[in-house]
């Protein structure tokens, strides 16, 4: 980083919680590519919750989710 954007950092982190993330988020919706991101994202929770409303996918409970993740650990230290 240049001096002056160490200074910025610096300042930057002397500020409220609030107003840092207030800051991080401008700075981050400022990037060119950003909106199309927040596009995709939208689009694809959007598909990923009308599956579950609509019966496409089973979703899994904690218990289920543990036993699998233990059973995958299991297999790669076998």
């Amino acid at each position: 980083m240049s001096l002056a954007t160490d200074e910025i950092v610096q300042a930057a982190m002397t500020m409220p919680d609030r107003q840092r993330a207030a800051l991080a988020e401008a700075l981050w919706d400022s990037l060119d590519d950003q909106a199309e991101v927040n596009d995709a994202w939208t689009s694809e929770i959007s598909s990923r919750v009308d599956d579950i409303v609509n019966g496409r996918v089973r979703l899994l409970t904690r218990e289920e989710v543990d036993a699998r993740v233990a059973a995958s650990l299991a297999a790669v230290h076998r």
